[in-house]
């Protein structure tokens, strides 16, 4: 932290304002109060701070359109508000405003000195972010995301405006379709690109593993535990902890996790201690959240929670053009992966291409094409490269007879999807994987849907017949 960062206060109680400023002063910042909101605009146009601490209720001006008149001057500048116990909703708002960070009173002097640092890293991203900006305008390029298509140009300023900031961020969009690519690149784009990111699939982690692989545990803490083990929040302590297929999180553990959302401190399995961590949130799933939360399976107040600000991956069927950068690009990794020296793809695969329907996006061509380039020996992918039977994996629903799926009137909700989840199967020669990437959902939903219609096996007998 620069010795120069200055803080500017803003609070109508003086026991408060001097209290806070004497405080913040001996952690090494300059310091200057505002007894209000009115005061405080004044005081940042003069002292020009770099941070704002300032108290939500006021007179004359309140906190938030304190946040707001800031969030319009041509300097950047954190603002963090101080909220009264039980103002959550207030807070979220405010960070959907603007704010960097919030926090409860009484202040607890620990999470304000983490939230000051943090704030005072932030202004290191400004001349990297303005030189990705340059690179976005003339490449399309944005971190690792490639894409100059309206739709990616939209999500890559979402990621520029909240990466900076402690906001939750919840992504959603189908499987395959670069969630954990668009959380990598907040990370890297964020104050706390030199600290752990840290990323744990919800729906790969049996029920009873998965609390001691957030939270962790302590030696005994169950039978098995042999020893102490850090969880995924410790693990990334000052980084960002990406929560995947969040909506696969049995409702237990959703509970726990609401609280050390909000009290910014957790429990190990079997510790009576509770460890105050300075973490970063982001979730994504491939449901629609609504859906997920009127169906239970998401709990609304922790939806809320880390939905503060939402990026919706679009499916690659959406945005097409995107496909000639998007083969270059991941043809540069896997030429890079194997050691191979493939310059492109010919005309008819990239006719092929757009003209597929690409159920399982961008991982379904990463996959696709890394499979092309081991077997092509020479510069160029042919449509002999790609995997067999390329192409007809996109399952379409028809009154036809065949390959597609007759639906007479009258078939329910759940002999339709009973029918296409056979077909698929068939399809995939029983590939589980594959299925759900296709369907377009994870591989728990899959396996519950096997286990509500029957065994796997005699649900594959069955699409055999």
């Amino acid at each position: 932290m620069s010795p120069q960062e200055k803080v500017l206060i803003v609070e109508d109680e003086e026991n408060e304002r001097s209290g806070l400023a004497e405080l913040i002063s001996a952690w090494g910042y300059r310091t200057d109060t505002a007894r209000d909101g009115l005061d405080g605009l004044e005081k940042v146009a003069a002292w020009s701070p770099g941070i704002v601490v300032t108290d939500f209720k006021m007179p004359r001006m309140d906190g938030i359109e304190l946040l707001q008149r800031i969030a319009e001057q041509p300097q950047q500048i954190a603002v963090v508000l101080l909220t009264a116990q039980g103002s959550i909703d207030i807070a979220v708002d405010a960070m959907k405003s603007g704010a960097y960070d919030f926090i409860q009173k009484p202040v607890d002097p620990a999470r304000l000195k983490q939230i000051l640092a943090n704030a005072a890293r932030q202004r290191g991203t400004t001349l990297e972010l303005e030189v990705t900006k340059r690179k976005l305008r003339d490449t399309g390029l944005f971190g690792q995301m490639v894409g100059g298509s309206r739709g990616m140009q939209e999500i890559f300023h979402l990621i520029e405006m909240v990466a900076p900031s402690t906001a939750s961020v919840l992504i959603t969009g189908e499987s395959g379709t670069g969630k954990e690519m668009v959380a990598r690149t907040i990370h890297e784009m964020s104050p706390r690109r030199t600290k752990p990111f840290v990323a744990i699939n919800c729906s790969a982690i049996p029920e009873t593993l998965i609390e001691s692989e957030i939270f962790g545990h302590e030696k005994g803490a169950f039978t098995g535990a042999l020893e102490r083990r850090a969880g995924c929040f410790e693990l990334a302590e000052e980084g960002t902890l990406l929560l995947d297929e969040i909506g696969e999180m049995p409702a237990g553990t959703q509970a726990k996790l609401l609280r050390v959302l909000e009290d910014r401190k957790l429990r190990r399995l079997g510790s009576k201690v509770e460890t105050p961590v300075d973490v970063r949130v982001l979730a994504a799933t491939n449901k629609v959240p609504e859906e997920a939360v009127a169906k239970g399976e998401l709990r609304g107040d922790l939806y809320y929670r880390l939905n503060v600000f939402n990026i919706h991956m679009p499916p690659l069927r959406e945005h097409k053009e995107d496909i000639p950068q998007l083969v270059e690009s991941l043809l540069a990794d896997m030429n890079a992966k194997h050691g191979r020296h493939v310059c492109g793809v010919s005309d008819g695969v990239l006719e092929l291409f757009h003209g597929y329907n690409w159920p399982g996006n961008v991982r379904e061509m990463r996959n696709a094409l890394e499979r092309a380039v081991i077997v092509c020996e020479g510069a160029l992918i042919e449509q002999k490269h790609l995997p067999p039977n390329f192409g007809s994996g996109g399952l379409k629903v028809s009154s036809s007879e065949g390959d597609g799926i007759r639906l007479e009137v009258g078939t329910t909700v759940e002999q339709a999807e009973k029918m296409l989840l056979l077909k698929t199967l068939a399809a995939t020669n029983n590939n589980k994987t594959k299925a759900a990437e296709i369907l377009g959902i994870s591989l728990k939903t899959l396996h519950n849907k096997l286990k509500e219609y029957g065994s796997a096996s005699g649900l594959a007998n069955e699409a055999a017949s």
